[in-house]
């Protein structure tokens, strides 16, 4: 949006500068051809003027010897006008060929003075005199008709390029007036797109911050780009993360719920259980009981363990007992999981063997709190799952290090079939479970166990085959330790 600004700001900058040094041209170039006009006229008045002048000096020698003759002040100051006139014509700047014609009317006007001169000043010799007015009155015929067709011929030119400059001033006066009209439209119309360039994300913004308000977290915002479409992006992603947030609120409130109905329901079960099992086995061990009746008392027993097991995890996930914190050795923990795994039966192979188990250990861990009968119960859940994952011929891989944030990391990987991308973000949760005789309870609560030592439990896919689990636990030492 800023560079729309800044584009935008540019262009009206430009318009209106554009606009400005037209109008100042338009202005400058009309101004400078009305005052070549008005020289013209000038000159045109001039010419009106000698053209007077010399008729008058002819007028004069019409009156000659007649009782309405002039004076001869009167006569040589017409004459002297017609002289100052064309001189003034020279002052100004003609091109060659006009020059040209001026010398050539000059000279005829000094011969026309020179004859007025002679006609006026002669007093003998009659035919000569007659002789000099004809002359005279001829050249001065002459004259007359010269420049009136010199001034008929300026006229026209005139009057064509006084014409011309009103037409073209009439252009200039709507070009000036469409500018006044364009330039405020263009500005309107800039300010328009800006507005709208505000306001309808701000709009978009607003609804769907409504639209959140009144619940409704799967409205998004589409169609927004620039800093409006990174707030956007940035208010979809808050709208996902708090349907998410609200999911798992919603989730753990329902777990919270069935927890203390587990609970109550598994403490309500644990009692007559322990009598039925009291009773079936003071049955199996009845003497006259036969081997087919003693066999289904045996399986009888079999399945209420099962359901003990299955009640007491109920018992832990839903009331996990609390950490009975102390300084450990992660390690010593895990070589100890490793040692009682070596006797589980779930870890024995096809062959007899024991399955392979490897270790690497970062022996300089630092010792941290945390209750070690519950992380050996975290490993051994997390070793039981990796043994039935790879089956007969599999491997094990137990690590154990520092991370650059200084926390404890353990990881285990197993060679297994790995965990389906669909349901990798359920295995954690309580009651979910692949396998057909599972409870759906061993993750849940060594996830809940982890997190009760404030640390994380994570699993992802290796790149050929397996999963890996890695647990991150936080390095906390001892009240005494740390006053020490």
């Amino acid at each position: 949006m800023k560079k729309k600004i800044i584009i935008g700001l540019t262009v009206f900058s430009l318009i209106f500068l554009a606009s400005a040094v037209y109008t100042i041209a338009t202005i400058e170039h009309a101004t400078t051809r009305m005052d070549n006009l008005i020289k013209l006229h000038q000159v045109e008045i001039l010419r009106e003027h000698l053209l007077i002048q010399i008729k008058r000096a002819q007028f004069d020698l019409y009156l000659k010897n007649t009782p309405y003759a002039r004076s001869m002040d009167t006569i040589v100051s017409h004459v002297n006008a017609i002289n100052d006139i064309i001189t003034t014509c020279f002052d100004c700047h003609h091109a060659e060929q006009v020059a040209g014609r001026l010398g050539l009317l000059k000279r005829r006007i000094v011969d026309y003075e020179n004859g007025m001169s002679r006609v006026f000043t002669l007093r003998a010799n009659t035919a000569r005199l007659r002789a000099e007015e004809d002359g005279a009155f001829r050249i001065g015929a002459e004259l007359i008709n010269e420049v009136e067709g010199i001034t008929r011929m300026a006229n026209m030119k005139l009057e064509e390029r006084t014409q011309a400059a009103f037409r073209e001033i009439t252009r200039t006066k709507a070009m000036l007036y469409l500018l006044v009209a364009i330039v405020p439209l263009a500005a309107i119309g800039l300010s328009v797109f800006f507005i709208r360039g505000f306001t309808r994300p701000v709009n978009e913004l607003l609804t769907a911050t409504r639209r959140l308000q009144k619940g409704d977290l799967e409205y998004r915002i589409d169609g927004l780009k620039d800093e409006f479409g990174e707030v956007a992006a940035s208010f979809n992603e808050m709208a996902h993360s708090i349907r998410e947030d609200r999911t798992r609120m919603q989730w753990t409130e329902q777990l919270v719920v069935l927890g203390e109905m587990a609970g109550g329901l598994a403490h309500e079960i644990k009692n007559p259980l322990a009598g039925i099992k009291a009773s079936v086995d003071v049955l199996s061990c009845d003497p006259t009981l036969g081997p087919e009746n003693r066999l289904i008392a045996f399986k009888v027993a079999e399945q209420i363990r099962r359901i003990e097991a299955l009640i007491k995890s109920v018992l832990n996930f839903a009331r996990p007992p609390k950490p009975q914190l102390m300084l450990v050795d992660i390690n010593s923990i895990l070589d100890a999981t490793v040692a009682l795994t070596e006797r589980h039966p779930a870890f024995m192979g096809g062959n007899g063997e024991p399955l392979q188990i490897f270790k690497d250990f970062d022996r300089l861990l630092p010792e941290t709190l945390a209750d070690p009968l519950q992380l050996q119960q975290v490993f051994f859940n997390l070793l039981l799952n990796a043994a039935d994952a790879i089956g007969a011929d599999g491997s094990i891989t137990v690590r154990s290090s520092r991370t650059a944030a200084g926390s404890v990391e353990v990881s285990i990987t197993d060679t297994g079939r790995g965990i389906d991308q669909a349901v990798a973000g359920k295995i954690f949760q309580p009651f979910f479970t692949t396998k057909p005789n599972g409870t759906g309870l061993g993750l849940a609560i060594t996830k809940g166990l982890v997190e009760q030592h404030g640390g994380a439990i994570a699993v992802q896919n290796n790149r050929g085959r397996g999963v890996t689990f890695t647990i991150t636990l936080p390095v906390r030492m001892a009240p005494e330790v740390v006053a020490a």
